[in-house]
């Protein structure tokens, strides 16, 4: 074999262990270096709570778990720089440290980024997280994106340990860990690296779980003519299915604007404000074929109707106009393949399928789209009947789009107005908001969602205000996506057209959903001195029942008017575990049920940069030094402070803080109704 035809030969693709049976990582065998064209560490909350969430949901039968491909370059030092996948790769960098796992410094680095750098080789350094507060409080030369990672995955593995469906074993952990593996993908020599990058970032894509499940609903409807090119004749239910599925897809803005103005009339009437039906639906299938309403070409491969978006030339600018005249942008609370799973579990349940907790995963995953409708077509029935597949795609996209429609009017989202800008980050410059769109003289308007059975147009009622605070209140106390059922319980409420017709008892359901974990919470006294264990959903109901106190006179002084619902992921000692100052003991009284630092009265919910500045200062000293932070912190945070003031250091220890928690505890027994 020539030396020519052996250089062509196809490279071996190597599976690399993140950490393998010897308790050894991927950093400790190979340099890896991210090239200035590549962004720094900007993965989020969401982004690091999912690759946990993944290794964690591991299962035990599972061999080998894939979590995707570096594309690498072998430079001549035998450094491999990192072309895609340096978020991942940084992230597990991250999370291995977090474990206490530790190896030679700049195994991992970022050309020409000396903060970055700094932070990761110090970082090896530490592994708990006193060490890593301790040490990066004060370094002005830290990483701050990468600092926040690592206080995310603290966050992770904390903070749920009294939810036994999300608690994170270590133990578990590692060992589903040591199951993991990642391709290392090497381009070939002479490469355009730059050039490269950019066709992977733009034409990279591949087909998604969603993709395919759209495929093989479409194939369920009534067959189509197939040629011998494999290009298939569309029917108009498929036609139609494509239509709905595509606008559906695309999760910003309204639903009803991502279709052309006939079909948004027909399907939503003149105001496009109306609950599509089945019969207006059947409008539109007996417009199709015609050259003005048809939304895709009648001739496709089954991949090119997978990777079109029907409708997406004729999205219109995202842009909308509120009441007052002002520019507005919205950002959805979820990706499509989430909100496919929710409207799954609402499909179920209004069709009536039998014992739905049998078809139906109890996590919303989005790795698991396609088990998740497979298991209810498979096994699905309703009066012991198995249910036809046809049938199945005909309902559920009259059901997604209803429910699409249901969530953009009634479900909270993230608003950009034209002093605001949005970010990528959960917790940006946006501010909840509750709007619904209506055509205003064939232009799309917005204004705030009516809540009351007979409310005033245009007018912001207790009702929408109160509404909007408890739906805040829900996102942020159930960050991870998995999680957020209740946005299955609300839609399927409005689903049901009655339900509608009493729009008043909409909050009552919302508070209703939230109050399940407080309520178990507050089932038993040894659940108050649990500290960083306690859910976060307490502190944050306790926050909305604080705020439904607003005009009574002890809690004037909290400033209600800028208090909104933030995602603070970080439980927060007032009084320290830890008191920096000499002259503050440490408080290590305990009761039958634990410490008392670690009671309920102690603590509260606070932004993780803020948990970093509090750090061990007494609580005097936090109120003095950061009461900005204080003014726009959690509520009970507010009031913790302004006690505190009025009593000191050691009485708000001796005394106060007891009072405090006995009033905490009571206003929300009394908001459950409970004893």
């Amino acid at each position: 074999m020539s030396e020519k035809q052996t250089n062509q030969q196809p490279r071996i693709v190597p599976e690399l262990s993140i950490l393998d049976d010897y308790n050894k990582t991927l950093f400790e065998k190979d340099n890896y270096i991210i090239p200035l064209y590549q962004r720094a560490f900007a993965w989020g909350d969401n982004e690091i709570n999912q690759l946990i969430d993944d290794i964690n949901d591991c299962e035990a039968t599972t061999a080998h778990y894939y979590i995707g491909s570096l594309v690498v370059h072998k430079d001549k030092n035998g450094k491999f720089e990192v072309i895609d996948g340096q978020q991942r790769l940084t992230a597990l960098f991250l999370l291995l440290n977090y474990l206490g796992y530790s190896w030679e410094k700049d195994r991992l680095s970022y050309e020409c980024r000396e903060q970055s750098n700094h932070t990761l080789n110090k970082m090896l350094n530490f592994s708990s997280e006193p060490e890593i507060a301790k040490n990066f409080s004060d370094d002005d030369k830290a990483d701050q994106g990468l600092i926040k990672g690592r206080g995310i995955i603290n966050d992770k593995f904390t903070n749920d340990k009294s939810n036994k469906k999300t608690f994170i074993d270590k133990t578990k952990f590692i060992e589903n860990l040591k199951k993991v593996r990642i391709y290392r993908i090497e381009v070939p020599d002479h490469t355009d690296l730059n050039r490269y990058f950019e066709i992977m970032n733009v034409r990279g894509e591949q087909l998604e779980q969603h993709d395919i499940l759209k495929a093989n609903l479409m194939r369920a409807l009534e067959p189509a003519n197939e040629s011998a090119d494999g290009c298939i004749e569309l029917t108009k239910k498929q036609e139609l299915f494509a239509k709905i599925w595509d606008v559906c897809s695309d999760m910003s803005g309204y639903v009803q604007m991502h279709f052309k103005v006939k079909d948004r009339e027909q399907l939503f009437d003149s105001n496009w404000n109306t609950v599509p039906s089945r019969e207006r639906l059947s409008n539109v299938i007996s417009q199709l074929g015609n050259d003005d309403l048809a939304s895709i070409d009648k001739s496709l491969s089954m991949l090119e109707i997978l990777s079109t978006n029907a409708d997406s030339k004729l999205t219109e600018d995202k842009d909308y106009l509120d009441v007052q005249g002002n520019k507005i942008r919205f950002k959805s609370i979820m990706e499509f393949p989430y909100f496919l799973l929710h409207v799954l579990k609402v499909f179920v349940q209004v069709e009536h399928y039998d014992n739905p907790d049998k078809i139906l995963l109890d996590q919303l995953d989005d790795k698991k789209l396609l088990q998740a409708f497979t298991n209810v077509i498979d096994n699905g029935t309703i009066g012991n009947d198995k249910q036809d597949r046809s049938k199945f795609s005909e309902k559920f996209i009259l059901c997604l789009l209803k429910c699409r429609f249901l969530f953009d009017k009634y479900i909270i989202k993230r608003e950009y107005q034209n002093n605001t800008k949005e970010s990528l980050n959960d917790d940006d410059d946006g501010i909840w908001s509750l709007k619904e769109l209506f055509a205003n003289n064939g232009k799309p308007q917005c204004n705030n969602t009516n809540f009351d059975d007979c409310g005033e147009e245009n007018k912001t009622s207790d009702s929408h205000i109160d509404n909007l605070m408890l739906q805040s209140c829900l996102r942020v106390s159930y960050t991870s996506p998995k999680v957020m059922h209740w946005i299955t319980k609300l839609l399927s409420w409005l689903y049901n057209d009655d339900n509608r017709n009493k729009l008043s008892e909409f909050n009552s359901v919302a508070e209703q959903i939230m109050q399940e974990p407080i309520k178990q919470f507050l089932d038993s006294k040894a659940n108050f001195y649990k500290g960083v264990e306690i859910q976060h959903a307490v502190f944050n109901y306790l926050d909305y029942v604080l705020w439904t106190k607003r005009g009574y006179e002890q809690y004037k002084q909290l400033n209600f008017d800028d208090f909104t619902f933030g995602f603070r992921n970080s439980v927060e000692h007032w009084y320290p575990q830890n008191p920096s100052e000499v002259e503050l003991p440490p408080w290590d009284k305990e009761n039958q049920y634990g410490k008392e630092v670690d009671g309920f009265g102690n603590l509260c919910l606070v932004h993780r940069s803020t948990n970093s500045k509090f750090s061990n200062l007494k609580p005097t000293a936090k109120k003095g030094q950061y009461e900005n932070m204080i003014k726009n912190g959690s509520l009970k945070l507010r009031l913790m402070s302004q006690l505190t003031k009025e009593v000191g250091d050691l009485q708000w220890r001796e005394f106060e803080c007891a009072k405090h928690c006995d009033e905490m505890i009571s206003l929300l027994k009394s908001a459950c109704n409970l004893n």
